[in-house]
């Protein structure tokens, strides 16, 4: 079953390497929902398939690797880091974690996604008060 369901979280993030919906229909749920790490929840199948077509027409993920898996029960949490590159110039690169959680038909019945910023750093680097970077924090 883990091993089943490993494949499907793989097929997803193949599914926006290729921009290509390669079975949405069978790999959630109906009544599912879907929430990206930085506020968009999307309710329902129809507008998860929604949003994938209408993001691909602006962007495109050019790197969605799997770090590893965790398995407990009907949830899996996996451990990802992606890139994507926006038409405008915009590239977003972050590491993260799914939670997914899955229906009685291995489905994905709700997934939720948690992101962390690549660029870290160390404020107590130059000694006990803390040197934080003068930039604007990160969407997550």
């Amino acid at each position: 079953m883990e091993e089943t369901r490993e494949q499907k979280i793989r097929l997803w993030f193949d599914m926006w390497l290729q921009a290509k919906d390669l079975g949405i229909e069978d790999l959630f749920a109906p009544d599912c929902t879907y929430i990206e790490s930085w506020g968009p929840r999307y309710e329902g199948r129809d507008k998860v398939a929604l949003w994938f077509r209408e993001w691909n027409t602006r962007g495109k993920v050019v790197r969605w690797d799997v770090e590893q898996f965790f398995h407990k029960g009907d949830q899996t949490v996996v451990e990802w880091s992606f890139r994507n590159g926006m038409k405008n110039g915009t590239v977003e690169e972050f590491h993260g974690l799914s939670l997914v959680r899955w229906d009685g038909e291995d489905r994905i019945a709700f997934l939720q996604e948690f992101g962390c910023n690549i660029h870290n750093y160390d404020p107590y680097e130059a000694g006990e008060t803390p040197v934080f970077r003068d930039e604007p924090s990160v969407w997550f």
